[in-house]
C-alpha cells in the first residue's frame, strides 16, 4: 500500500512540472454578435468588423494578411451562419464551439475578452468544434426543418377548426379520426357552403364511413351553427390549406436537391420498394430510389421503424459519414440519449449528472421508438414494453431510441450485415430468457414442460 502512495506521488510531481504548450500559432477566436464582429489574433490588438457582408469580407482579408490556418468562433443564434460560411469558403479551419464550454471568461464578461478567450483556449488546442455537416446536407435540413415548421403550423390551424366545432357543439372531430381527410374536408366545404342537414353531410363520407359510423356522425352534425365560428372555421381551414400548399413547395425542392446531389452517385443494387404507409411522407418520385442512391445503398429501412421520411430526416441532421463519433456511445451521447447516471458518495446525498438535452436527431429517434412501442412483431416492441411495465414509457422511450441509433450507427458505418446479427442474438437471447422463466414457474408448480 505504502509502494501504490509514494507511485501515486511521483506521478504528482511529474504532473506538476509539465506545461501547457500553444499547438496552434496562428489560431484566433471570433466573437459575433448583431451588429459587430470581434477577431483576436496572437500578438495582436482585437480588432472589430461591422457584421455587412462588407464587414465579414474585411475579416476574412484581415485572417489571410496573418497567414490565419484555425479560427474559433462560439455559436451564437444565427448570427455565425453567413461569417462561417465565408471563413468555409475561404479554405480556413473553422471550430464552431458550444458556449457553455468557454463560459467561464477570466474579469469582465466582454465582447473583446470573448474573443481573447477563444483564441487562448483554441491556440493550446482546449476547444472541441460542434458538428456542422457539409453544405448539401445543411440546404437539406434547411429544407426539411422549414417543412416541419409549415407541418406543426397547419396542425394548430386545424386544432382551430375544432375549437370552433366544439363551441357550436358540433363533434365531427370525435367521431372522424382525421377531419382533414377527404371525407373531412368534403363536410367542410360543405358546411362553409351553407349546407346545415345532417343526412346530406352525411353522404359526402365514403360508403364505408357511412356504414359504420353513420348513426353517430348524423348525431355529431347536430349542434348551434352560429355565424362567427362558421367565419372561424372559413379563416383556419383556408391558412391550413395555404400551409399544404408550402408542404408540397416545399416537397419539390428536396426532390430537386436530393436529384442534385446523387446525380454522380452509383446505382443502387437489389432495390426493394418498403410496402410501408405513413403520414406527412413528401410527394417525392423515386423517393427510395434517390434514398438508397444517396446512402450507398445502406438501406435504413430494414431496421424497426425506420422508413424512407425518417432515413431523410437522419441524414439532414448528422449528414452521410458518421465517421466523427468514434464509437456508437459517442453517437448516442452527442443525440442525448444517453442512460443517466446517478452516483452516491460517501455522504450518502445523491449526486445527479445535469441531464443532456436531446438535438433535433435524438428526437427523430424517440418518435421512431414512440411508433416501435405500439408494434407487436419485432424484437424492438418487445424491448419496449419490457422496459415500460418496469420503468415507464419515458424510459422505455428513450432506452428503445438509444438502441435503435446504435442500429443506425453500425449500418451507415459497418454495414447492415452488422446489424442484423445484433437483431437475430438479441432475438435468441430474449427466447432462451423466455425460456428459462418457463421452466422455474413449471418448477416452481410441479410441472414439467413438453416441447411440441
Amino acid at each position: 500500500m505504502a509502494k501504490v502512495q509514494k507511485n501515486t506521488r511521483q506521478s504528482n510531481s511529474k504532473n506538476k512540472k509539465a506545461k501547457l504548450e500553444k499547438i496552434k500559432l496562428n489560431a484566433a477566436g471570433i466573437d459575433i454578435g448583431a451588429e459587430k464582429i470581434y477577431i483576436a489574433i496572437i500578438d495582436q490588438e482585437v480588432k472589430e468588423f461591422k457584421t455587412f457582408t462588407s464587414g465579414i469580407n474585411e475579416a476574412i482579408s484581415y485572417l489571410k494578411s496573418y497567414n490565419i490556418t484555425s479560427v474559433a468562433l462560439e455559436a451564437t443564434g444565427i448570427y455565425w451562419f453567413p461569417i462561417y460560411e465565408a471563413i468555409e469558403e475561404a479554405g480556413i479551419e473553422i471550430y464552431v464551439v458550444n458556449g457553455a464550454h468557454v463560459k467561464n471568461v477570466p474579469g469582465k464578461k466582454s465582447d473583446v475578452l470573448d474573443s481573447e478567450w477563444l483564441r487562448e483556449l483554441h491556440s493550446y488546442g482546449l476547444l472541441r468544434s460542434s458538428f456542422v455537416p457539409q453544405a448539401q446536407i445543411r440546404k437539406l435540413r434547411y429544407y426539411l426543418r422549414l417543412r416541419n415548421d409549415f407541418i406543426r403550423d397547419g396542425a394548430r390551424h386545424v386544432q382551430h377548426i375544432q375549437k370552433n366545432f366544439d363551441a357550436m357543439n358540433i363533434k365531427l372531430h370525435n367521431v372522424i379520426s382525421d377531419i382533414m381527410g377527404e371525407s373531412g374536408q368534403k363536410i367542410i366545404c360543405a358546411i362553409l357552403n351553407g349546407e346545415r342537414n345532417p343526412g346530406e353531410l352525411l353522404k359526402l363520407c365514403k360508403f364505408e364511413m357511412q356504414k359504420n359510423k353513420g348513426e353517430d356522425i348524423i348525431k355529431s352534425l347536430e349542434g348551434n351553427y352560429r355565424e362567427e365560428y362558421i367565419f372561424g372555421i372559413k379563416q383556419a381551414y383556408e391558412m391550413w390549406k395555404t400551409f399544404q400548399q408550402k408542404i408540397t413547395e416545399c416537397d419539390t425542392e428536396i426532390e430537386k436537391h436530393l436529384q442534385e446531389i446523387t446525380k454522380d452517385n452509383d446505382e443502387p443494387e437489389n432495390l426493394s420498394h418498403p410496402k410501408r404507409i405513413y403520414h406527412h411522407k413528401p410527394e417525392i418520385q423515386d423517393f427510395h430510389y434517390l434514398m438508397m442512391k444517396m446512402t450507398g445503398n445502406k438501406d435504413a429501412t430494414k431496421i424497426a421503424g425506420i422508413n424512407d421520411y425518417n432515413l431523410l430526416k437522419l441524414v439532414s441532421e448528422t449528414g452521410l459519414d458518421l465517421s466523427c463519433w468514434p464509437t456508437e456511445k459517442h453517437f448516442t451521447s452527442w443525440c442525448g440519449l444517453s442512460p443517466t447516471v446517478n452516483k452516491s458518495g460517501k455522504t450518502n446525498k445523491k449526486s445527479r449528472r445535469q441531464r443532456k438535452k436531446v438535438n433535433e436527431a435524438g428526437e427523430i429517434f424517440k418518435q421512431i421508438a414512440l411508433n416501435v412501442g405500439k408494434g407487436k412483431h419485432c424484437a424492438l416492441s418487445g424491448f419496449y414494453r419490457r422496459i415500460k411495465s418496469r420503468s415507464g414509457a419515458l424510459v422505455a422511450n428513450k432506452a428503445t431510441a438509444r438502441k435503435i441509433a446504435v442500429y443506425y450507427y453500425n449500418l451507415m458505418t459497418k454495414g447492415f450485415e452488422f446489424v442484423d446479427e445484433g437483431l437475430n442474438k438479441y432475438e435468441e437471447r430474449y427466447n432462451a430468457q423466455r425460456m428459462k422463466a418457463l421452466e422455474k414457474k413449471a418448477n416452481e408448480m410441479g410441472m414439467k414442460l413438453i416441447s411440441a
